[in-house]
Order: structure tokens, then sequence, then C-alpha cells
């Protein structure tokens, strides 16, 4: 099941994806529901696969605009340099013993289709295509060999990045990382049941059609588990939490200069077993 939040027809809903449209919970669930967080909250998740199942779509994807699939999530939570080739990338050839991590704010995200924003003060927009977690069943100090029975299901996203904001602070990220609009997710959320994350992700990101991050998750330092297991430890999560799970490195020849995104470029960022996640880049007015 692939569930997404949209507007349609001037107000906010969500629903499940059928063929090329969506069938619309908020129409078939009522007000019980004011978004997928609420239904996760209440443990709807089967509740919304016995409205839809053999539903025909309310409205074709042309009608719709898409919203990232989780509206108000508590915590958007990134995880860097999580790929073994990218952590050599920053000359460091010893594995990490834990995981690198730093907060994203929902405004900075935008949903699929949805234009990505070069903000004034910077040319240096960059991405980086990552699979996203979706928590569904919260809890504290989540054993590893449990923690994939607490994932809902997976999304994509472009985590957009300022880079010369990056290090306006001696030993943080936070302001380069959240701009407002400057990256992505969706376009909606694959649940469980229908992507085996015990097996590796092929993830692929085009700019403009030309491949530029090609990789699997059997590459990466810390595992799905790995992460819950570790976030685990110290907070609480919670239904809908989101866990961002980092970037492969680029396909960059080594001594090019680094490839800002500029308005008109669209970025692609793919897996099979989930779909396609499409922005296309404008300049802020």
């Amino acid at each position: 099941m692939k569930l997404a939040s949209y507007r349609v027809r001037g107000r906010d809903s969500f629903g499940v994806v059928a063929g090329e449209g969506v069938v619309d919970l908020k129409l078939r669930l009522g007000p019980r529901y004011d978004g997928l967080i609420d239904l996760l909250r209440d443990d709807g998740v089967e509740r919304a696969r016995e409205a839809a199942r053999g539903v025909r779509a309310d409205y074709p994807f042309r009608d719709v605009e898409w919203r990232p699939p989780l509206l108000s999530p508590e915590k958007i939570l990134c995880i860097g340099i999580n790929y073994a080739n990218r952590n050599a990338d920053y000359g460091d050839q010893e594995i990490p013993k834990y995981p690198s991590m730093f907060y994203r704010a929902p405004d900075s995200l935008v949903g699929h289709e949805r234009p990505i924003v070069r903000p004034r003060e910077s040319e240096q927009l960059d991405y980086e295509g990552e699979i996203a977690l979706v928590i569904g069943r919260g809890g504290r100090r989540i054993a590893r060999e449990a923690a994939l029975d607490h994932v809902l299901g997976v999304t994509l996203c472009n985590e957009g990045t300022i880079r010369d904001w990056i290090r306006h602070g001696k030993f943080n990220v936070t302001q380069g990382k959240n701009w407002d609009a400057t990256g992505s997710i969706g376009p909606w959320i694959a649940t469980s049941d229908e992507v085996d994350l015990t097996r590796p992700l092929r993830i692929t990101v085009k700019i403009n059609g030309e491949v530029t991050q090609d990789d699997t998750t059997a590459n990466m330092i810390k595992s799905f588990s790995d992460l819950i297991a570790y976030v685990s430890t110290f907070m609480t999560l919670k239904p809908g939490d989101i866990i961002v799970t980092g970037t492969p490195v680029k396909l960059t020849p080594p001594g090019d200069p680094p490839r800002w995104l500029k308005p008109g470029d669209t970025i692609e960022i793919e897996v099979p077993e989930i779909g396609v996640l499409r922005n296309t880049v404008v300049a802020e007015q």
C-alpha cells in the first residue's frame, strides 16, 4: 500500500495510491482523521487498507497537488555520511562507531512535483538523494532484532543543502540544512509489507536526466535496524517520526568543481520499490 498526502479541489486530504490515481481516505474515514499523522497515531493503517480495498481512484494524479506525505512530523532525524564510499570521500578510512545526526524542520521539505527554491543569499544549492524510514510503532531502547517491526514504510528524500551555510557555526550544520523549501520528500510512503527492508534497495539520482548518484543500501555503514536501535536509545520514537538514512557518493569525477543546482534543473530520485520523487528548482522571488 502507498499512502499519500495532497491538496485537491481546494482542500487538504490524504489517501491510498491506486494505479494512476488516489483513493481519498478523508472522504471514507470521516472527521476522525485530519491527516496521515492522525491515522498513524491511532493505529489506523489497517482501517485505511480496508477502506481502499477494491475501490477505484477518486482523483487522477493530474488533479492533485502533492504534499509531503506527513505534514507535521514531530521529528525529522537525518543521518550523515552513512555510505562506506562516501566516508572515504571525507578522508576517513575508519568506519565510524556511531552515526552522525542532525535535525530538519518540516518547512524545509516540499512534496513531489513542487518547486525547490534556491534562496537569494546563496548559489550553492546542493542535493542528496536518500531513503527515509517512517516509524509506525513507537518505542524506546528498541532492540536491533525488532527494529524493522517498528517501521510503517519508506519514502524518498532530497536532503537539499545550502553548502556555504553548513559551517556558519563551528560545530553544526543546522543552518545549511533548514532553508525553507530547499529539499523534498515523497511522493508517498510505501508500506513495509510491499518493500522488503532486509534486502538491498537501489537508489538512483538524476539531474536533467543524467545519473549523478547510484548505489544500494548494501553499502550503508549503519543499517536501517542499526539506526532505529541507536536513536531509540536516547529518545522515544513515535508514530510518524522520520529517519532520513544518508546519501551515497556523487559520481562527479575527482577534482571536478561542485555542481550546484540552478533554476530550471530537475532532480529525480528513484527506488523502484518506492517510486520516483521529482522536483524542479526555481529562484526565490
